[in-house]
């Protein structure tokens, strides 16, 4: 005789509290908001049908909301946005507890003029139930389930969502929390690094500007010094007009010298000229043959660069100056360039040649070992907050940017190029 087994209906139905503390088991233990959310996922769907699940939380101030989803990806979940344009801003601003509809897709509560609704309609999420997600009576947070199916869920529905943000919101709070604070740290972090390193670098600069004092006096010493004692020999010595000639010609020599010196250790011209003209003259007095040497200086900001304030100027006019040095000293090139650009609230100075390069064709940024002048152009850099790096592949570029106050006019920083970044 064949048994006939009867099920009943009501024993398939998943049981809420064995959910509920499965739930609670499953978020102990993680760190991470979105794990988080995804570890209960699946004892959210033996509760209730969903297609998309979402948790979005408030900042202290209720203006930012930030989106957390598991399933369908949307723009939601992308970076903040405003809680005014949230489709749940009712909820989020505490003027009510719960929302539900069967079809937000042509509900205002969701679609209003400048509501963040395009996910859904773009992914027809239809039926939705938003819970509050409370926290000492505070709304931290809204619990947001979604259907495709319209009128799916109903306010039986909406009971069940709450038990389960009940159950979410303190950990869901504690984690954001978690978060604001690990944030925190990394801006005090980088705070103090930057700190230390422009003490770091005005340590290394004043060792730098010391031993510059010191070469100028050498140079005073053993050159200047030395040709006005001869000088004074010689004028001693000179009886004819070739004689009074010649020490006329070495006068002239050492004030060429002294001017020389004095242009290294106050750039007069940089006052005097501007910064594209005076690096013009720097170059053409660093090469030994100008004429069998290409030299360009190109300032393509509009003279915004002799806007800046004198201390961030004279930094980058010494950099140029290093830079050229180096080139015009080691590198045995034919073609040297300084350029200028200013790009979408950036300046960016490029100093390049054909050179032999840098030993192995080195090139860094910020970090790596470096010395001589190198160490010299990437300390001024970083004292007034510039990114610095160097290339020693075919020939040398040395490229410096500088991010600037203000966003720049359209005429002086036009539309950045495709080869900006080249």
């Amino acid at each position: 005789m064949r048994q006939e087994t009867v099920t009943n209906p009501e024993m398939l139905e998943p049981n809420p509290l064995v959910s509920l503390l499965r739930i609670s088991s499953h978020l102990a233990g993680q760190v991470e908001i979105r794990a988080a959310l995804r570890s209960v996922k699946t004892e959210i769907e033996n509760l209730l049908p969903i297609d998309h699940l979402d948790v979005c939380l408030v900042d202290d101030n209720v203006t930012w909301n930030t989106s957390y989803e598991v399933g369908i990806r949307t723009r939601w979940s992308l970076s903040r946005t405003p809680v005014a344009i949230s489709p749940v801003r009712s909820i989020l601003f505490g003027e009510t507890d719960y929302m539900l509809t069967d079809n937000a897709m042509e509900d205002e509560r969701y679609t209003y003029e400048g509501a963040l609704a395009q996910p859904i309609i773009k992914h027809k999420l239809r039926s939705r139930v938003n819970v509050a997600m409370k926290v000492l009576g505070r709304t931290v947070g809204a619990l947001n389930c979604s259907s495709r199916t319209p009128g799916l869920y109903d306010e039986k529905t909406v009971e069940r969502v709450r038990q389960i943000a009940d159950v979410l919101a303190p950990y869901f709070y504690s984690l954001k929390a978690n978060e604001k604070a690990k944030q925190a740290a990394i801006v005090r972090a980088e705070a103090q690094a930057r700190e230390e390193g422009l003490r770091q670098g005005a340590l290394e600069l004043t060792r730098v500007l010391e031993q510059e004092r010191q070469r100028i006096g050498m140079d005073l010493h053993d050159q200047t010094l030395a040709d006005l004692t001869r000088i004074m020999r010689d004028l001693e010595k000179a009886e004819t007009p070739d004689d009074k000639a010649h020490v006329i010609g070495s006068i002239q020599d050492c004030i060429q010298d002294l001017r020389r010196i004095i242009d290294t250790a106050v750039p007069t011209l940089l006052d005097l000229f501007g910064f594209a003209h005076a690096l013009r003259i720097h170059l053409e007095r660093a090469v030994e043959d100008a004429d069998a040497t290409i030299l360009q200086v190109c300032d393509e900001t509009d003279g915004r660069i002799d806007r800046l304030d004198p201390v961030t100027r004279i930094a980058l006019y010494r950099i140029a100056q290093e830079g050229i040095n180096n080139a015009a000293r080691h590198s045995g090139a034919d073609r040297i360039s300084v350029t200028v650009r200013c790009r979408k609230g950036q300046l960016k100075m490029v100093i390049e040649d054909n050179g032999l390069g840098l030993p192995g064709g080195k090139s860094g940024r910020h970090g790596g070992k470096a010395t001589g002048g190198i160490a010299h152009m990437r300390t001024r850099a970083r004292l007034i907050t510039a990114d610095f790096s160097v290339s020693g592949k075919d020939g040398t570029r040395i490229t410096v940017k500088l991010p600037m106050s203000g966003e720049p006019d359209e005429d002086a920083c036009p539309t950045e190029p495709a080869e900006w970044e080249a």
